[in-house]
C-alpha cells in the first residue's frame, strides 16, 4: 500500500517531484475547502501545508492513519500542536528557510535608507531633480547596533562586516566568550541605543520585547542614528515612531513588518517622513519559497523513508500510553520555563530538571524545560529536536535526573536555571491532568496556580508589607485577584505572588520597586 502525502497549500513544483520520485503518493488539493476533503483525509499519511491550512482537532481525529504534518514554513499557529502530539502525530516546519533573504532584505534596507535610495525614486517619478537635498552617508566606519543574536542577526553582522562597519551587539542571553571582540562588542541595550549609528532589530516579539524601542528609547538615540525593523511588527511602537521621525530625533527608519497586516491605511507611518517601507518582504524571494517547498518535502521522506526526524515541533515520544502520561507534566513544565525565562535577567549557565514519584521521564521532561525557556530568547528555530543542540549552540549545560526519595507529593518536577547573577528554583506537581500547581518558589513553599499576570515579590518579612502593596496598586485602580506568601523558618525574607486583574506599567512596577521592604519585584505573565 503506498504512503499517501495530502498537499493543501501551494508548493512548488520541484517539491512535489521530490515526493513524487521517492515512491509517495502526493494528493495535490491547494486552496479546497477541507470539508471537501473528508474521504481523502480519513486515509492520508502525510499533510504537507503553509498558512493557508488551519489543522484543527477534528480533522487531526478524522486523520485515523496520519503520522506527521508538515508546514512549509516558520509558523505553525494554523496547526493544533496538542491534539497532535495526543495522537501521535509528528508535526514537523522548516524553521530556517528564510534566514538569508531576511537577513539580505535588512541588509538591503540598511544601504536604501543611508543613500535615500527610496527619496531618489519617488522624487523622479514626480518629476523632480532634488540631488542636492538627497546627501547620504556611507557605511564605513559606521557602528550597526544587533539587537538579537539568532540566526538572522549574525547572518546580517556577516554582511555589514564586510561594509568595515562596527558591530554592537545586545542579546541577554549571550556573552562576550561567544564572539570575537575584535569583530563584535556585546554590551547592553542602553549602550548599544546610544552610540549606535543604525540599530537592526531581531528579536522575537513576546512580552518582554513589546515595545522595546517606543518614545523614551528612541530619544537615547543619536539624532542621525536610524533603525530597521525586519523582525516582527511591535518591537517599536509605531505611533512613538512616527513622532520621533516627524520631530526630527533621529533621521530615518526601515520598516518591514507591522501590527496590523495588512498595514491600516490610516496608520501613521504612512504620512512619516524620513522613512522607508516594505510590505513584509523580508522572507519574499524565490529562494526561500523554493526552500521551504523543497525543505519540507525533503524532510517528509526523510521521516517515511528512513525513520528521521528533522525540525520536529513536538516531543518525540514514540511510546503512545507514556506520551498522553507524560502530557501534563510537559504543559506544567512550559510553564514553568516561561515563568524562570521571565525571572531571569543575564545570561543562561546550565538548566536542570529533578523529577519524583510519576514524573518519571526526566529526559524529555529537561526537552521540554530547554524548548520552554530559550523559545522567546531566540528565533523561531527552537524545536524539541534541536532544544539540546540550540542550548550547547549557546555555551548552555544541561542535565536531568530521576529521584526515588520520598516527597509529599504524588510526583514532583523541579526546575533550576543557573545565570551569571543567580540560580533560580521552582518546582511543580500535577494532581491530576488538569490541576497543576507551582509548589516551591526559591525555597518559600506556595500553591500558585500559574497562569494569567503575577507580580512575583521578595519581600522583608515584616507587618504591614501587603497593605502597602495592596494600597499602592489600589492607587492605580489595579484589582487584586489573589495574594499568596510564602514564608521559610528563621528567614528575613518572604516571597510574595500577586495575581492581577491587568498589566501594570513600569511606573506602577517602580514605585513598588521604592517600596521599604520590598526586595526585588518582577512581572510574570503565563498564558
Amino acid at each position: 500500500m503506498s504512503i499517501k502525502i495530502l498537499v493543501t497549500d501551494p508548493l512548488s513544483d520541484n517539491g512535489i517531484e521530490l515526493l513524487e520520485k521517492s515512491g509517495l503518493e502526493v494528493i495535490y488539493k491547494p486552496n479546497t475547502p477541507l470539508d471537501d476533503l473528508s474521504s481523502v483525509i480519513k486515509n492520508i499519511d502525510g499533510w504537507i501545508i503553509r498558512s493557508g491550512t488551519k489543522v484543527l482537532k477534528k480533522h487531526i481525529l478524522k486523520a485515523q492513519e496520519l503520522q506527521v504534518i508538515g508546514r512549509a514554513g516558520v509558523g505553525t499557529d494554523n496547526i493544533d500542536i496538542e491534539s497532535a502530539t495526543l495522537n501521535g502525530v509528528v508535526v514537523m516546519n522548516v524553521p530556517d528557510g528564510n534566514t538569508i533573504s531576511a537577513a539580505e532584505h535588512t541588509v538591503t534596507m540598511i544601504s536604501s535608507l543611508s543613500r535615500n535610495i527610496h527619496l531618489g525614486h519617488m522624487g523622479l517619478m514626480n518629476g523632480s531633480w532634488d540631488r542636492h537635498k538627497l546627501v547620504g552617508n556611507e557605511l564605513r566606519g559606521k557602528t550597526l547596533g544587533v539587537v538579537g543574536l539568532g540566526k538572522i542577526g549574525i547572518e546580517v553582522i556577516k554582511r555589514c562586516l564586510s561594509f568595515d562597519m562596527k558591530i554592537l551587539g545586545f542579546d541577554p542571553y549571550v556573552s562576550q566568550d561567544q564572539f570575537d571582540e575584535s569583530e563584535i562588542r556585546i554590551v547592553s541595550i542602553d549602550e548599544l541605543t546610544k552610540n549606535s549609528d543604525y540599530i537592526s532589530l531581531h528579536v522575537p516579539l513576546n512580552d518582554k520585547t513589546r515595545d522595546l524601542f517606543d518614545l523614551n528609547r528612541i530619544k537615547m538615540m543619536k539624532k542621525t542614528s536610524k533603525i530597521i525593523n525586519v523582525a516582527r511588527g511591535g518591537i517599536v511602537n509605531e505611533n512613538d515612531l512616527s513622532k520621533a521621525l516627524n520631530e526630527e530625533l533621529i533621521s530615518g527608519a526601515a520598516i518591514d513588518v507591522f501590527t496590523k497586516e495588512p498595514i491600516d491605511k490610516k496608520n501613521k507611518l504612512l504620512s512619516t517622513k524620513n522613512i522607508l517601507l516594505t510590505p513584509h518582504l523580508g522572507a519574499s524571494t524565490f529562494e526561500a519559497k523554493e526552500g521551504v517547498s523543497k525543505g519540507v518535502c525533503q524532510q517528509i521522506i526523510e521521516y517515511f523513508l528512513n525513520g528521521k526526524l528533522l525540525n520536529v515541533l513536538n516531543v518525540p515520544v514514540s511510546d503512545s500510553a507514556l506520551l498522553k502520561k507524560m502530557n501534563p507534566f510537559y504543559k506544567l513544565t512550559e510553564k514553568m520555563g516561561s515563568i524562570l525565562y521571565q525571572l531571569s535577567s543575564s545570561p543562561i549557565k546550565s538548566i536542570t530538571v529533578t523529577c519524583h514519584g510519576s514524573a518519571e521521564d526526566s529526559k524529555s521532561i529537561l526537552t521540554v524545560l530547554i524548548k520552554s525557556v530559550l523559545e522567546e530568547i531566540i528565533d523561531s528555530r527552537i524545536n524539541m529536536i534541536n532544544a539540546d543542540y540550540v542550548a550547547k549552540e549557546r555555551g548552555i549545560s544541561s542535565a536531568h535526573s530521576y529521584n526515588n526519595d520520598d516527597i509529599p507529593f504524588l510526583n514532583l518536577v523541579s526546575c533550576y536555571i543557573e545565570t551569571d547573577d543567580a540560580t533560580i528554583e521552582i518546582s511543580g506537581s500535577v494532581f491530576d491532568e488538569n490541576h497543576m500547581r507551582i509548589v516551591n518558589i526559591m525555597g518559600f513553599n506556595i500553591d500558585l496556580n500559574p497562569e494569567g499576570n503575577m507580580l512575583f515579590i521578595i519581600n522583608k518579612d515584616t507587618p504591614g508589607v501587603v497593605g502597602k502593596i495592596g494600597s499602592l496598586l489600589g492607587e492605580h485602580n489595579i484589582n487584586i485577584a489573589s495574594y499568596q506568601l510564602g514564608r521559610v523558618q528563621n528567614n528575613t525574607d518572604a516571597y510574595g505572588v500577586v495575581k492581577l486583574d491587568a498589566v501594570i506599567n513600569n511606573d506602577i512596577l517602580s514605585n513598588l520597586e521604592k517600596l521599604d521592604e520590598i526586595v526585588k519585584v518582577w512581572q510574570v505573565n503565563v498564558g
